[in-house]
């Protein structure tokens, strides 16, 4: 996807939770660990989706930390979830804008990867330490949120490291190219409400949900 005149971001959605399916397969710690980042994946998903009330109770300072961690955890997936999707995939299709050729939007594939398995890498080994300093709360009453934090954070970096490396080593790459994807770049110089039916249109048409949102997030004139 271009994000700007000559940058360019990967981005998918899926619908399910490939990364749960896949974590199945794990064992001992890894298995345990997965199946509370699969919790977390659920509940702050259904919090993304849950509009917001006008008849509910002031909500509580606590709820109001849960409800913004929630949030944040769901803008993460959607940000980490080519690269969980990618962990297990043998084939996936690239969309490139129709005027950028096989060979650069190749590159750029690659780049990207690349990129992406040192980032996650890198911040793997930082949060297993935290995590692994965090297990000095355990013997706090009450649920350790700060565990669960870096739990979370150490999985999905985990996830998101070996779906770079599958799609940079195993997957095997169709290139296709998109005449939606080539009018993106034409509106990133433009202000966001002059951009927004263009985006939308893009969207609706490769029927992606949340692309408008991501292109907003991480465009840059």
């Amino acid at each position: 996807m271009p994000v700007a005149v000559d940058r360019y971001e990967l981005y998918c959605e899926e619908h399910g939770d490939h990364a749960g399916a896949a974590a199945d397969a794990e064992t001992g710690f890894v298995r345990r660990a997965a199946r509370r980042f699969r919790e977390q994946i659920a509940e702050a998903e259904r919090e993304s989706r849950r509009p917001a009330s006008a008849d509910a109770s002031r909500p509580s300072y606590a709820a109001k930390v849960k409800t913004r961690s929630l949030r944040w955890i769901a803008q993460t997936i959607a940000e980490q979830r080519l690269l969980w999707n990618l962990r297990r995939a043998s084939d996936a299709r690239l969309l490139h804008p129709h005027d950028l050729n096989d060979g650069r939007a190749r590159q750029l594939l690659r780049r990207s990867l690349t990129r992406d398995w040192e980032r996650h890498r890198f911040w793997l080994a930082i949060y297993a330490l935290f995590g692994a300093a965090s297990l000095l709360l355990v013997v706090l009453p009450g649920p350790n949120v700060i565990g669960y934090y870096f739990l979370f954070r150490i999985v999905g970096h985990y996830f998101s490291m070996r779906g770079a490396r599958q799609g940079l080593s195993v997957t095997a790459w169709t290139l296709e190219a998109s005449e939606p994807l080539t009018a993106l770049r034409s509106v990133v110089a433009r202000a966001s409400a002059d951009r927004a039916d263009v985006v939308g249109g893009v969207a609706s048409s490769l029927k992606l949900e949340h692309l408008a949102t991501f292109f907003e997030r991480t465009a840059v004139s």
